[in-house]
């Protein structure tokens, strides 16, 4: 798997999560949900993630959005 399907993987499934924390627990979880979007939305414009650092130096191989 590379680095570019496992960081959409994660914020999918940190996105649904965070929803479902929201439905059942407390609506603050849907800060973790806009702290994913905004995350993701500034990796769109600078190439910059935190998550795809972490996992080139696991030694995943790079796709093409985060070379």
């Amino acid at each position: 798997m590379s680095i570019d399907r496992v960081v959409m993987a994660f914020a999918g499934s940190v996105v649904l999560l965070s929803l479902l924390a929201a439905h059942y627990v407390s609506a603050d979880w849907l800060w973790v949900t806009a702290f994913v979007g905004a995350n993701l939305l500034q990796a769109a414009f600078t190439g910059l993630c935190p998550l795809a650092k972490i996992l080139r130096a696991m030694g995943l191989r790079a796709g093409c959005a985060f070379e």
